[in-house]
Formats: structure tokens, sequence, C-alpha cells
């Protein structure tokens, strides 16, 4: 759905499809192996089983399932990345799951549980203060707080609904300035102009978004001008 080739020469970790809402064994470990001939590290990205709506339907289960979801996806791009030589070494829910283990403590519990079940090494990247933060830590995980680049934030630190204008930054320059400026002052600033204090350890961007390799370009620029150094996730 996007250029992979092209944005893992820009980024530094990489959350890779695990077969359910995207990708399948060819394409995950080919992008093991690209992730590693580049030093870029491999993250797990487990999501709802669904091909067709790319992850982002909440599909609603029990917590022990939601458990064997997250394992079951995370062990198979640990064999996928063996075959290719690399090791995954974080893990970060997709869509409409790690929404709802924002919104819903059971559910992060149950994700928290499903990583640390296949690998208590593992970091799992979170949103800051919201619950998937409080599972993973109460789970003795260690984790990254993250924010993103293309993606306006509501008043509760989620993001905003993607059916909202303006919830997906399209604009290059914008993410760039709207990263730089969150990771200076620490904080997020919503649709409502609200500013949320917030840790920041990484930065995503959408790789299935219309112009995500130049948005990552544009957002590493603006991070590596003001002084800031990047490294890929390596415990």
């Amino acid at each position: 759905m996007g250029d992979d080739a092209a944005i893992l020469d820009v980024v530094t970790s990489a959350n890779v499809a695990c077969g359910l809402h995207a990708g399948d064994p060819d394409i995950m470990v080919a992008t093991a192996e690209a992730a590693r001939v580049r030093g870029v590290a491999l993250g797990a990205h487990p999501g709802f089983a669904d091909l067709q709506g790319f992850g982002r339907r909440v599909v609603r289960m029990g917590e022990r399932a939601i458990e064997n979801l997250v394992a079951y996806q995370v062990g198979a791009l640990q064999a996928c990345a063996a075959l290719a030589g690399h090791r995954v070494t974080y893990v970060k829910a997709h869509g409409a799951l790690n929404n709802l283990q924002n919104a819903e403590a059971g559910v992060a519990a149950a994700v928290a549980r499903g990583v640390r079940g296949v690998d208590p090494r593992l970091v799992l990247v979170v949103m800051p203060g919201l619950l998937s933060e409080r599972g993973a830590l109460e789970a003795g995980l260690a984790v990254a707080r993250e924010v993103f680049a293309d993606r306006a934030y509501a008043d509760d630190g989620q993001l905003a609904s993607r059916a909202l204008p303006g919830a997906v930054i399209k604009d290059p320059d914008e993410a760039a300035a709207r990263v730089a400026a969150m990771v200076d002052e620490g904080a997020v600033t919503t649709v409502s102009g609200k500013r949320l204090p917030v840790q920041i350890d990484t930065v995503c961007v959408h790789g299935d978004s219309p112009g995500a390799v130049t948005t990552a370009r544009a957002v590493r620029r603006a991070l590596e001008a003001a002084g800031h150094v990047l490294k890929p996730f390596a415990p």
C-alpha cells in the first residue's frame, strides 16, 4: 500500500504488519531483510484480523482472545525475522486495536500480556498518558511513548477520528513543523488548541498515507536540524 523500500531508507524503526490486517510471510521476510540491510529496527505491528478494512475497524472479542491475537502475530514476525537474519525488538498495536487499548483498560492489559508472554524483553510502543501506557507498565514492560506526525489529536489525548476534517495531516512541511514543536515543547496540541504535556520517545509516520516518504524525510530533517539524534529500537 506504500513505498516500503523508500521509507525504509528514511526511518530508524519499522512497524511491520503481521499478516492479519496486511502482509503475508513473503512480505514479512522481505521487509525484515530490507530492514536488516539498512540497520532499521524491526517492530511487530499486530492488529485485528481485518484485511478489507486494513485493521481500522474494531473486531469485538474477549480479552483472552486479544492476548492470543497479539502473541500469534508477534511470534509470526519473529519467525520471519529469524529467516531474514534480523530480530524483533518492539511491538506496536495497529489501528483500531491501538485505539481500543487506549480507551479500555482490559484491552490494554490483554495486549501487554500477549507481548510479555512471547518475550518480556520487547518494548511496547504506547501513546503517552493513556491506558496503553498504564497497561504496559503494570505488566512490567519497557515502553516507548509515541506521537504522530500525520494525525491530529482529540482533547482526551487520543487521535482524532479519521472521519473528521483535518484529522490526517497531508502537508509534509506542516507535519514536520508539528513534530518539531511537539518534541521541543514536550506536548501535543489538540484540535481545540488544548496543550497536553507528554513524554516523547518516538515519532510515527503512517507508511500507507499518500506522500508518506516525503513526510518522513521532512520530519527527519526537522528533528536533525534541531539537534536531535535518531536511533533504532535496540534495547
